[in-house]
């Protein structure tokens, strides 16, 4: 198949197939006419390379998955580079969940301070002579 159907089949660009064909991620063949030629194989690589990108895999970390397809094994995870691949992203994931969980700690302790402060606005406003309840994010005051 030529590079355009490729493209298509792959849910991708002929851009983005020569980036990949620079990088010596995916290797064109020529006819005899020069035009580049790809067949199933290539297709599978392809498939490949856009589930890891969809995981958030950076491009180079495909590497291992797409070395191990084309020598020769069923799937691009079945090497011992790709799984050291898998073991980095995961130890990766587990570093930023941890960091979104201090984040959210964080965001909940200051929810927690700002209704507290409000609750004692409030509860200032039912006394007699007490300041008027007002709101900032609530728009103008007309």
């Amino acid at each position: 198949m030529r590079i355009g159907e490729l493209a298509e089949r792959a849910g991708t660009t002929t851009r983005t197939l020569r980036y990949y064909e620079s990088r010596g991620l995916l290797r064109a063949r020529r006819d005899l006419n020069g035009h580049r030629t790809y067949d199933e194989a290539d297709l599978k690589l392809l498939r490949q390379i856009r589930t890891l990108r969809d995981f958030g895999f950076d491009l180079e970390e495909t590497r291992p998955f797409v070395e191990c397809l084309r020598a020769g094994h069923p799937e691009g995870d079945s090497c011992p580079a790709s799984l050291m691949v898998y073991r980095r992203k995961l130890d990766e994931l587990d570093a930023l969940i941890g960091e979104l969980r201090a984040v959210r700690a964080q965001v909940g302790a200051q929810l927690a301070r700002a209704e507290r402060a409000r609750d004692g606005l409030a509860a200032e406003a039912l006394v007699p002579g007490g300041p008027e309840p007002r709101c900032e994010l609530g728009g103008q005051e007309q």
